[in-house]
């Protein structure tokens, strides 16, 4: 069994990080950038890059901390106008060794593979769960639709009369 391609890969062996912590800079390079757009499903990434800081935790895990930020376009949901914009979020992940057991702090933990926690991949997770999923084009708006309004389609305002009437039917 293969193991799984992925589009942007920046290791960090565990055993590699000093016992105050590493700062860790990544920035995808455009074959990546173009890789992650598919992935991702947008039309064009620009850039992807973080600052990341890794410190040692628990017996041979890591913790990871820190920012990214994402430019990129997306088409538009109201208009399917694309435009461009800006994602940025947090990053917050602990890596255990195999072995490792975790503790009810640990639930969320993923494992290390062979004692490396893969940075890219996590930044590209972080980024794939900040995207908007129907992103909006600043000021785009629905003409005429009002949201929140309680009416009944037109096409219900029969079946609406006749419960009204308790269910009478008129020929």
């Amino acid at each position: 069994m293969q193991p799984a391609q992925v589009e942007f890969s920046r290791p960090l062996p565990a055993d590699r990080v000093p016992r105050d912590g590493s700062v860790e800079n990544i920035a995808a390079d455009p074959k990546e950038l173009a890789a992650l757009a598919t992935r991702l499903d947008v039309p064009v990434l620009h850039s992807l890059t973080a600052e990341l800081r890794a410190e040692p935790w628990r017996g041979g895990g890591l913790r990871i901390t820190g920012r990214f930020k994402a430019d990129l376009d997306q088409d538009c949901v109201v208009s399917l106008d694309r435009f461009r914009d800006t994602v940025e979020g947090t990053v917050e992940r602990i890596y255990l060794p195999q072995t490792a057991v975790a503790t009810s702090e640990d639930d969320d933990a993923d494992h290390l593979v062979d004692g490396i926690a893969d940075l890219g991949e996590l930044v590209t997770e972080t980024l794939a769960l900040a995207l908007d999923p129907y992103p909006r084009k600043p000021g785009a708006s629905f003409e005429g639709a009002e949201f929140g309004a309680e009416s009944a389609p037109a096409s219900f305002a029969g079946l609406a009369a006749l419960r009204q009437r308790g269910g009478e039917t008129k020929r």
